[in-house]
């Protein structure tokens, strides 16, 4: 179990109740919990989606996309019910932000989940956690059992004549789920594979109904911005980029955790003063800034803020957050090939260009660090990864080709140091396992 971590330059507004036996419904009430959607009722549906929009609160998950305008997408009439869905398939390597949130502030998310309902005129949510969450699952759901026993889910929550059910499940342990319409798929009892799209879910979603699909940080972000106001929110962050996010410090540092910090702070703070610099006295070689699926930065490249914009003109993603630090000791080709293992086994096989371009990365990286690559191998490592890129139904191809053309891209030298039979440079690293 992970440890709670502190640090100074920390703002607590999402883990401001970590710690404190927020799980426990009565605790989380004492600490203003469920004032935020009786506010929202009180004051409606207009009021819900003008208050996020000027939050400035963006997709946690990774695509970063405006909360409240995604919400505002969903028609106000429908012949079928609206549902809310909440991602919390947290299976990107590298993250751990939306655990400690089901672990520490599990009501967070219910109210959240009954705000987003009542801005979208939702009767119905579902909140979705990763197959290997199972133990989170019994916390999730005794906190939703304890909430309807209160009144607060169920016919008529809070008097207010307005019906709200909240329903949760898990997964089946496949990273493929968390995409969308491939969560959809899989809460609907068939194969988590995605959707072809258009429609989107906010038209046509779960059950065929319009859906608000969100990340479980997203939604327990909610109730504190109606606390605070969205305006205020919005300041703490960066431009374009309101509020804090919780960010999963993990690889070769002294401090690892996952920490609350504003948008835009500076990933370099973030490794040498949060994260309390390199572990075990070595120097920093390389970082992936947002979960595996993020092109990797150099140790020159780390003076950049954290947030969505910043990340983008640095020619990365800031995704979900967790920072993988990669000391000078360690193999990027081995890397590499950890990173190419695990999307390849994680490929749901739908479509061939994710298919076959993972499997033949994979084939073809392993072949390289082994010691039998050659030179044409390094320009066709790029040239699969490139060509996988926006020609799959779903991410997951970008996902394995983003940090593929990274890494071959950065670090081409380290390649080439293993062609030809050359051993391993860092000869004491073992054959890393399947992710």
């Amino acid at each position: 179990m992970p440890r709670l971590v502190f640090h100074p330059e920390e703002v607590k507004i999402i883990s401001r109740r970590f710690g404190q036996g927020a799980a426990d419904i009565d605790k989380y009430i004492a600490l203003d919990g469920y004032k935020a959607v009786q506010t929202a009722i009180e004051k409606g549906v207009d009021w819900i989606i003008a208050e996020m929009k000027a939050s400035g609160l963006r997709g946690r998950g990774g695509a970063g996309f405006p909360t409240g305008m995604k919400w505002s997408f969903v028609p106000k009439q429908s012949e079928r019910p609206k549902y809310v869905l909440v991602n919390g398939d947290e299976s990107e390597p590298g993250t751990c932000k939306d655990h400690v949130i089901f672990l520490h502030d599990p009501h967070a998310v219910i109210e959240g989940t009954m705000i987003a309902g009542l801005a979208i005129g939702s009767k119905m949510g579902f909140i979705y956690l990763r197959g290997e969450y199972r133990y989170l699952l019994k916390i999730m759901e005794k906190a939703v059992a304890d909430a309807y026993a209160k009144g607060f889910l169920g016919k008529n929550i809070f008097g207010s004549g307005i019906d709200f059910d909240i329903v949760t499940q898990t997964g089946a342990g496949a990273y493929e789920v968390g995409e969308e319409s491939a969560l959809m798929e899989s809460l609907e009892g068939k194969r988590g594979v995605p959707r072809i799209k258009p429609p989107f879910p906010a038209v046509v979603g779960l059950y065929g109904g319009p859906t608000v699909i969100n990340n479980a940080e997203t939604i327990a972000s909610v109730p504190h911005i109606l606390l605070m106001g969205g305006e205020a929110y919005a300041k703490v962050g960066s431009e374009r980029n309101g509020g804090t996010r919780l960010f999963g410090i993990s690889g070769h540092v002294v401090n690892p955790g996952v920490y609350e910090l504003p948008m835009g702070y500076n990933l370099k703070k973030a490794i040498y003063e949060v994260g309390g610099g390199i572990s075990n006295g070595r120097k920093l070689k390389a970082v992936v800034p947002g979960g595996s699926s993020t092109p990797v930065l150099t140790a020159d490249e780390i003076d950049v803020g954290l947030d969505f914009d910043q990340m983008g003109k640095a020619g990365t993603m800031l995704g979900s957050g967790g920072i993988v630090v990669i000391d000078d000791q360690t193999c990027m080709v081995e890397f590499a090939l950890r990173t190419i293992k695990f999307y390849q086994h994680e490929s749901c096989g739908w479509c061939i260009p994710c298919r076959e371009g993972t499997d033949w990365l994979k084939k073809t990286i392993g072949r390289v660090h082994a010691g039998g690559g050659v030179a044409k191998d390094l320009d066709n490592i790029r040239y699969l990864a490139e060509n996988m890129l926006g020609r799959t139904f779903c991410p997951l191809g970008d996902a394995a080709a983003m940090p593929t053309i990274g890494f071959i891209k950065k670090f081409r030298h380290e390649f080439e140091d293993h062609l030809n039979g050359k051993p391993c440079p860092y000869a004491h690293a073992e054959e890393p396992a399947l992710v």
